[in-house]
C-alpha cells in the first residue's frame, strides 16, 4: 500500500510538470495557422510515444447459490483502489481517420473486496490485491477532422493482461481469496489530439470490463464458497505524448 502512495504522489508531480510544459507550449504555438502543426504529422504512416496515466479499479463479483444460505458471511462487496499506469505507444495510421494502435504499458493497481459477518462475531474485514500488471492493449481508433491542430477521437479495442507480483508470498496465503493472474478485457474511450510543433499531446478516458471469469475457486475457503464468478472492472485516465 505504500508504494502504491509513493508512486501516486509521483504521478501528481509528474502532472504538474506537464501541464506546465503544456501551457508554455501552447502559448508558443499561437504563431502558427490553423491546422498547421497537424499538417506537419498528416503524412507520418506511424509514430511512437509514451503514455501516463492514473487508474482505478474494482471487481464484478457474482454471488453462488451457496451465499443465501451461508452463515458466515453477510455482505461481500468490491471497493475501488487507484493505481497509475506507464508504457509506451505505437501507432500506425490506416488512413487519415483511422489509426491501429498497440500500448505495451505497466500498470499498478489495487482492488479490495470488504466482507460483512453477522453481529457479534467479527467486525467487517477488508481484503486488498495490490498488483503488478503487464498489459498489451490493442485499440482501433476514429479520429475526427481537425479543428485548430486539435482532433476529437474515440477507440474501441482488446486488452490481455499478466499479474507478474501474483506469485508474492501475500498473494499466496491460503486463507486469502485467490484470482487468476491473467485476463481478457474489452476496451472503450475518448480523447482528444492537440498537435504542437513537436510532438502530439492527448488525454483519454477509457473504460475497460473483463471478459474472462478470473476467480479461483477454493470450496474450503468460505470467502470464495460463496462466489460464482469475478470480473474485472476499471477506468483510466491517460496522457499520451506522441511524435
Amino acid at each position: 500500500m505504500q508504494k502504491i502512495k509513493f508512486w501516486n504522489l509521483q504521478f501528481i508531480y509528474c502532472l504538474q510538470i506537464v501541464l506546465f510544459c503544456l501551457i508554455y507550449t501552447s502559448a508558443t504555438a499561437q504563431k502558427f495557422g490553423s491546422n498547421q502543426n497537424y499538417l506537419e504529422f498528416k503524412n507520418k504512416p506511424y509514430y511512437f510515444g509514451i503514455t501516463l496515466g492514473y487508474n482505478s479499479s474494482d471487481y464484478k463479483l457474482f454471488r453462488s447459490q451457496n451465499f443465501i444460505g451461508n452463515d458466515s458471511i453477510r455482505l461481500a462487496e468490491s471497493v475501488k483502489g487507484p493505481g497509475f499506469n506507464l508504457g509506451i505507444v505505437t501507432n500506425y495510421k490506416i488512413n487519415e481517420y483511422f489509426d491501429l494502435r498497440l500500448l505495451p504499458t505497466l500498470s499498478f493497481a489495487e482492488r479490495n473486496i470488504t466482507y460483512a459477518v453477522p453481529k457479534n462475531r467479527r467486525p467487517p474485514y477488508l481484503q486488498k490485491i495490490e498488483s503488478v500488471f503487464f498489459e498489451i492493449p490493442v485499440h482501433l481508433r476514429y479520429t475526427s477532422h481537425p479543428y485548430k491542430d486539435i482532433r476529437a477521437f474515440i477507440l474501441g479495442g482488446v486488452k490481455y493482461s499478466v499479474d507478474v507480483a501474483s506469485n508474492s508470498r501475500t498473494r499466496q496465503k491460503a486463507e486469502l481469496l485467490k484470482v487468476s493472474p491473467s485476463d481478457f478485457s474489452v476496451e472503450l474511450g475518448a480523447g482528444i489530439q492537440m498537435f504542437f510543433p513537436y510532438f502530439i499531446f492527448s488525454p483519454e478516458i477509457k473504460f475497460s470490463r473483463g471478459i474472462s471469469n478470473i476467480l479461483i475457486f477454493d470450496k474450503d475457503l468460505k470467502e470464495s464458497n460463496i462466489l460464482e464468478k469475478i470480473l474485472s472492472s476499471g477506468f483510466t485516465i491517460s496522457f499520451h505524448f506522441e511524435g
